[in-house]
């Protein structure tokens, strides 16, 4: 008997979602403490696109809580899903696997769907986990998805690294606009257009908000 394939998209969020979900309040709003501002932006009408900087493999579990009720689809690096088993679970965690370094169109294909189906899609423009810096190595990937989806598009700006005992500050910002890239097409040029963007509105979240190290 062909085994069921799994799907990271799907109608009802998974068991293993929820369960996650549950742990992550207790952990986020006690050890790990977090704090969102602007948190009433992210109940913004589905589908849209959530981009952040990334500094901790948990950035997307905190980001999630923030959004109850709904299902936040998120994508990782395909490395992150080495094993069937490691597949399996970030797979019931409503995480698509993208190859980051190829034109991967199964992650394109779940991103649409993710859309399609009024999902909130998380992507992390930097591609990887950044320490130092906020938003400046962007790779093409998510402009691209962000321009084929058609989605509105949220930024989150992460303050500091998630630390036990440290209060971690997530702002969410205004949408970005970018239909005027759409009437120029979806292109190398464009995407580059866009990724500048997404590093002009970093640039001024952390100037209005600073980082974290200059908050101990």
């Amino acid at each position: 008997m062909a085994e069921k394939i799994l799907e990271p998209v799907t109608d009802k969020r998974s068991i293993l979602y929820e369960v996650i979900r549950f742990l992550a309040k207790i952990v986020f709003g006690t050890v790990m403490p977090v704090r969102c501002y602007n948190r009433e932006r992210l109940d913004a009408e589905a589908p849209y696109v959530l981009i952040a900087n990334h500094q901790h493999a948990l950035d997307p579990v905190a980001m999630a809580i923030k959004i109850p009720g709904r299902q936040v689809v998120f994508l990782g690096k395909k490395e992150l899903g080495k094993g069937k088993l490691a597949e399996k679970i970030l797979t019931r965690a409503h995480c698509i696997l993208v190859d980051r370094h190829n034109t991967d169109m199964a992650a394109m294909r779940n991103c649409m769907k993710a859309v399609k189906m009024k999902k909130i899609l998380l992507i992390f423009p930097e591609g990887t986990r950044h320490h130092e810096g906020q938003m400046e190595q962007i790779e093409n990937g998510a402009s691209l998805i962000a321009m084929r989806t058609r989605a509105p598009i949220i930024p989150m700006y992460i303050d500091r690294k998630l630390s036990f005992f440290k209060v971690t500050r997530m702002y969410v910002g205004e949408p970005i606009a970018y239909d005027d890239l759409l009437e120029k097409g979806i292109n190398k040029d464009t995407c580059e257009e866009m990724n500048e963007r997404f590093r002009k509105t970093f640039r001024k979240m952390i100037a209005e908000h600073g980082t974290g190290a200059a908050k101990k």
